[in-house]
């Protein structure tokens, strides 16, 4: 291993362990991979734990962009700043810090708005490389390897732009908070930012995985009179009664339609498959409201310090989400127990090494 940069020295090429994908579904294989130093506005990260997200599996599996493999997948994380880039002036070497699969620039349109948290220059990035350059960071034999989100936390390294990044309190449990990078945010803003829910409300939760059960937990904690989950996992209902859930419905066990009523239903997170939504106009005329929401609609330097704040109250709850913690050497069983919906969050945990 690379001995780490200096804050008086330049970053250097570091040679790390990561979990690379070589095609879609293929397990992933433990491989030797370089990681450049950071570029200007880029951090390099020594990454400490790393969630999976329900996303790193569908897009690992997906067939939709063949051409982006070899691949690193992985963004919920948090870590330690190993080497800052020119320019980066936030954070030092050694700051904690969450990676966000979103970035706020602070200087756009809509990071200026205060209304938007896509933000134009640190977008969602769905080509494997980096915002500022389009090339990658990761490379094997001197081929690139690519990235995920601009974030692929399935390395014990990684390079992240400095708007994709949160700063963070070294009290925080890194491998907890690490939820509140992606999923526990998703869902508590949903309700809270994007649905907006309000005291003696009704809300209805299709999947209760980890992202649906912090919607449940933001309703909660609004004062929503009635939450009903909606999971074909009957092991589903008792973890629902901790995060709010006061009805539970199992469709596989009824006879007619679960979707009834009116009012605002919410969009959250990737579909495995047929991305297009259609609806008859009449359903819009009679009240109904269709939104969606990224990342809950939070600006993720802005408002992510403030559910950290919360998280460290206990105003919010994390830790419950969690149902196994694993070694990155165990990171495929890790993918099997999601693939298997045996598991909400599974942290995997990355090797304390000396540099």
């Amino acid at each position: 291993m690379a001995a780490a940069a200096s804050s008086s020295s330049p970053p250097a090429v570091i040679t790390c362990r990561a979990a690379v994908a070589w095609g879609p579904g293929q397990a992933l294989v433990m491989e030797d991979v370089e990681v450049a130093p950071p570029g200007p506005l880029e951090i390099r990260v020594k990454v400490v734990s790393t969630s999976i997200c329900r996303s790193d599996v569908t897009q690992w599996q997906s067939t939709a962009q063949p051409d982006l493999f070899p691949r690193i997948f992985g963004h919920e994380a948090s870590g330690v700043v190993e080497s800052v880039g020119e320019g980066v002036t936030e954070f030092q070497v050694g700051d904690h810090a969450l990676t966000v699969f979103i970035g706020e620039c602070m200087s756009c349109k809509h990071c200026v708005s205060g209304k938007s948290n896509m933000c134009q220059t640190l977008g969602l990035e769905r080509k494997g490389v980096m915002h500022s350059d389009q090339t990658t960071r990761f490379s094997i034999g001197g081929k690139p390897v690519y990235h995920y989100c601009a974030v692929s936390s399935f390395s014990e390294y990684a390079v992240v732009h400095s708007g994709c990044a949160v700063k963070v309190s070294p009290t925080m449990p890194m491998d907890r908070i690490c939820l509140l990078s992606c999923g526990a945010s998703a869902g508590l803003g949903a309700a809270w930012n994007v649905a907006d829910v309000s005291k003696g409300s009704s809300v209805v939760i299709f999947g209760l995985g980890t992202v649906g059960l912090s919607v449940a937990q933001g309703a909660k904690l609004r004062g929503a009179s009635k939450i009903i989950g909606v999971d074909t996992n009957p092991d589903k209902q008792e973890k629902g009664k901790a995060f709010g859930v006061t009805d539970f419905i199992n469709p596989a066990e009824l006879n007619e339609p679960v979707q009834q009523g009116w009012g605002l239903t919410v969009t959250l997170g990737v579909p495995k498959a047929k991305p297009e939504v259609s609806a008859h106009y009449g359903l819009l005329l009679s009240g109904r409201t269709l939104k969606g929401s990224l990342f809950g609609g939070w600006r993720p330097k802005s408002d992510i310090p403030l559910l950290v704040e919360k998280y460290a109250n206990k105003e919010i709850q994390v830790d419950g989400l969690v149902t196994h913690d694993m070694p990155f050497s165990d990171i495929n069983k890790a993918l099997e127990l999601m693939l298997q919906n045996r598991c909400l969050r599974c942290v995997i945990h990355m090797p304390k090494r000396q540099d």
